[in-house]
């Protein structure tokens, strides 16, 4: 099979295409700096120079493919320039449904995340759930947008299958998750919001679950690519059990981050703040739960995530390899 991909040069898309590629699959994918997606070309994957706010470059690397892989997104918070947020996730995914839906494409799966749910409130949901309240970030709220776009497209006709991770940790990560690592390990966390919990899945279970979607899900559904679900805290204290690095003991109640938050809400209007003590990111760790129930995945497209404490121990051990080789440089 011919697959389009967007998103190949980012964490789960490099896996994703990865997976492919030892699979016999021919990939095709839209990066915008060929010269920095030397590893892809490596692998065998063709790579195309476009972007996905510019859909006259999707067209031509499109063509021909058997199924497309929407993976593409902006992804931050806490930032002050948010500028690419609606651009990526909203026009970009419009973007390349339009150009799937123009080619005939047989299939796709487009990549959303249980971040469309925003705050669950302690409650495992589903994807019968739906979210009205405020978002807390801009990342939710223009992948909530962008998600009702491929519902929209759906609605129409497009063969598309919907997928929606939660928190995605693994080696090789440069995004959250990675930064909450290192800071455990050397000991830089300032203290543990209390409640914060998340759906824990590894890089290599998601790209996994994306390929089975492709090949078993059902057309016009969508699938939490959800792992076990673990508070911060319970996820820290997995963590010192394999290495034995001590976690944070001071704690902060979600009353009191939201405080600050609003505090801080007034400071970053005068003063540039750094990002993980923005009003964002305080707001988004003020004892929110971005969780889910992944029974829908598990049943339909077989899927099995690891255990957290599995997936912690190489990621731990990546991590501390990475940092002893920055000191020793």
């Amino acid at each position: 099979m011919r697959y389009f991909m967007t998103g190949a040069t980012g964490f789960i898309g490099k896996h994703v295409a990865r997976q492919l590629r030892e699979a016999g699959h021919d990939v095709v994918a839209l990066v915008r700096t060929p010269q920095k997606a030397h590893f892809l070309a490596d692998m065998g994957v063709e790579v195309v120079q476009g972007d996905v706010t510019d859909k006259a470059s999707i067209h031509p690397a499109m063509e021909g493919a058997d199924g497309v892989f929407h993976i593409a997104g902006w992804y931050k918070v806490g930032v002050r320039d948010t500028s690419a947020a609606e651009a990526v996730n909203v026009q970009g995914t419009r973007n390349v449904l339009e150009t799937m839906q123009e080619l005939g494409i047989p299939k796709g799966v487009y990549t959303s995340t249980v971040a469309v749910n925003s705050d669950t409130k302690g409650a495992v949901v589903d994807e019968s759930y739906r979210f009205t309240g405020r978002h807390l970030s801009v990342y939710d709220r223009t992948k909530a947008e962008a998600h009702r776009v491929a519902e929209a497209f759906i609605a129409q006709g497009l063969p598309l299958v919907i997928v929606q991770p939660g928190l995605v940790y693994g080696p090789g990560d440069e995004g959250p998750s990675h930064e909450l690592m290192v800071q455990y390990l050397t000991q830089k966390l300032p203290m543990l919001p209390q409640g914060v919990a998340f759906s824990w899945a590894h890089v290599e279970d998601i790209a996994r679950g994306h390929i089975l979607a492709m090949e078993k899900g059902r057309i016009g559904e969508s699938y939490f690519l959800t792992g076990p679900v673990h508070t911060l805290a319970e996820g820290l204290k997995l963590a010192e059990e394999i290495t034995g690095v001590p976690g944070p003991r001071m704690s902060a109640p979600p009353g009191v981050l939201k405080a600050v938050s609003a505090l801080m809400a007034l400071v970053e209007k005068f003063v540039p703040v750094p990002s993980n003590y923005s009003s964002e990111y305080l707001r988004v760790s003020a004892g929110t739960t971005y969780i889910g129930d992944n029974a829908k995945a598990r049943r339909e497209l077989g899927w099995t995530p690891r255990p957290l404490k599995e997936g912690l121990a190489e990621t731990l051990a990546y991590e501390r390899q990475r940092l002893a080789e920055q000191a020793a440089a």
